[in-house]
């Protein structure tokens, strides 16, 4: 196995894949993610809101005239928690429901221009972070990042994922 081209080089490359590598990644995802929140965690305090706040209008935003049905699929939450965050959002004008038009029972979600705002906000603090970082690792880290992001999504996520990312709901 020696002999063949690249068969050395082979094991030496895989070293990123020990224990303590994986342990590495792991503890820099959880402190970087404590640093990707951070700065919406405090545009979130003055309003007593929390992250299922932030990623409701993140992705109300993202997919206007979302259902609330998609939007349990997409946040992974039970209804009686979507519900309570909801309903704040709806009670403090960031977002309105809709009834369906083919379906009555079904509850359209769009951003009010409260609620676009504050999503800017929440959104602008995230993309400064995000900016910097990928201008200081570079093109091909930031399409490595990518990769691995999505490489660790289950598969239906990564599905909802795409489609966002083709700007469909």
């Amino acid at each position: 196995m020696r002999d063949r081209p690249g068969a050395g080089q082979r094991g030496e490359t895989l070293l990123f894949l020990t224990d303590e590598h994986l342990r590495k990644g792991i503890e820099a995802m959880f402190f970087a993610y404590r640093g990707f929140t951070a700065d919406p965690d405090r545009i979130l305090e003055s309003y007593s809101y929390g992250r299922a706040h932030h990623r409701a209008l993140h992705f109300v935003h993202r997919s206007p005239g979302t259902t609330v049905n998609n939007l349990l699929g997409i946040l992974g939450v039970t209804k009686q928690s979507l519900n309570r965050v909801l309903r704040a959002l709806i009670d403090d004008g960031l977002i309105e429901s809709r009834v369906g038009h083919t379906d009555k029972r079904e509850r359209h979600l769009y951003l009010t221009e409260r609620g676009s705002d504050l999503e800017s906000a929440l959104s602008d603090a995230q993309r400064a972070r995000m900016r910097a970082a990928f201008r200081s690792a570079g093109p091909e880290a930031v399409a490595g990042f990518r990769a691995v992001l999505e490489a660790m999504m289950d598969p239906e996520m990564r599905r909802r994922y795409l489609s966002l990312s083709e700007g469909g709901h």
